[in-house]
């Protein structure tokens, strides 16, 4: 058992999250803005592109527009196939993009950062099914951080809106207008942490995520961006999945339980109801999350706890609202706890007892588990 102090933040309409830590200050939206607006930048566009045929070379593709990164997906063997892309100086081989991350039995994904190339050529493996291949472009689109209400910072740490980093949000929309993935609103339960297995040393992290919103909501057909919240290098906290018109993320209009309610994601299969995942960008798995990144997600996870007044060294006994599953987990997970999976990485997971405990000390808890 573990005994909570009363908790320096608060949750209301207008805060992001909570107003205030111990020793330092959450996020905050509205009122004067606090950052410069960002330079206008440009949204994903993309060549859609569905191969069928493996085992012989695949046409070079041409999409018109600077390739920086390519959202793969496919059924079958780890490796999906060989990779070439044409550069300024030549045609390159990429060798053979592996999963990154399996969606379930033998489904595979991965989102490839590759600079600037202007072509490439794909030739499928053996056995390898289902291939999706696009092209994501991170540069022409609608503008993003024009207005600087977009964009809010307090004490070193900034927020970039969907509308900050640029979320093309007629992605989400089928062409009959409906939504894809029409929000939903559960009770929160647990927190879950990933990384999103993307550059390290990431020269533009909005154009990353906008990259991984395209592949989430288009290649793999989530209907939008799967994680709640983003965290790049730098320390910058990005809103992710639409939760509604204002200002808020994750959280919706009103609690239909004890805890504020949340928008329903696609971080977890199975167990996305009642769970926000918050998701540091990068690849984790040999190395560890920068200094900026990690405290900021130790504000962003405390924040979300108070308000949700969730136990970050306790353990949540999970129920799925929709489908009944159960499962018992810390209260602040990995996502390898879910699923088979390496994420949050192999070498970021045996840090996460450490994380809990500095969650808790930001909270302003006195306990021990």
């Amino acid at each position: 058992m573990v005994t909570m102090t009363t908790s320096p933040f608060t949750l209301n309409r207008r805060g992001l999250l909570g107003t205030a830590l111990a020793t330092s200050a959450a996020l905050t939206i509205g009122g004067p803005a606090t950052a410069a607006a960002t330079p206008v930048q440009r949204a994903p566009r993309t060549l859609p592109q569905t191969l069928t045929a493996a085992g012989r070379a695949h046409a070079v593709q041409t999409p018109g527009f600077p390739i920086h990164h390519l959202g793969l997906s496919w059924t079958g063997p780890q490796t999906a196939g060989t990779l070439w892309l044409r550069y300024a100086d030549g045609w390159r081989s990429w060798g053979s993009p592996t999963a990154a991350d399996s969606a379930g039995h033998d489904r595979h994904r991965t989102l490839l950062y590759v600079g600037a190339a202007d072509a490439y050529e794909f030739t499928p493996a053996a056995g390898a099914k289902n291939v999706r291949l696009h092209a994501i472009n991170t540069v022409d689109g609608p503008p993003t951080g024009s207005s600087p209400d977009r964009v809010r910072g307090w004490n070193g740490l900034t927020y970039l809106s969907r509308g900050g980093w640029g979320a093309d949000e007629s992605l989400r929309f089928e062409p009959d207008g409906t939504e894809k993935f029409p929000t939903a609103f559960f009770d929160v339960q647990t927190l879950s942490v990933h990384h999103t297995v993307t550059a390290n040393a990431d020269p533009d992290p909005a154009a990353t995520v906008r990259a991984i919103y395209f592949f989430q909501c288009v290649t793999e057909d989530f209907g939008d961006i799967g994680y709640h919240l983003l965290i790049d290098q730098a320390g910058t906290v990005y809103e992710g999945r639409y939760s509604g018109p204002d200002p808020l993320p994750v959280f919706g209009p009103r609690r239909v339980g004890p805890h504020p309610s949340m928008v329903n994601g696609a971080h977890i299969g199975g167990f996305n109801a009642g769970n926000i995942g918050v998701a540091v960008l990068g690849d984790l798995t040999g190395t560890s999350p920068t200094a900026a990144a990690r405290q900021a997600l130790v504000t962003v996870l405390a924040a979300l706890a108070t308000s949700t007044r969730l136990n970050p060294l306790g353990t949540t006994n999970y129920v799925n609202p929709i489908s009944g599953t159960t499962r018992t987990v810390s209260t602040i997970a990995g996502h390898q706890d879910w699923a088979p999976t390496e994420c949050p990485g192999n070498t970021f997971y045996p840090q996460l007892p450490q994380l809990r405990l500095d969650v808790a000390t930001a909270m302003g808890n006195t306990g021990t588990a």
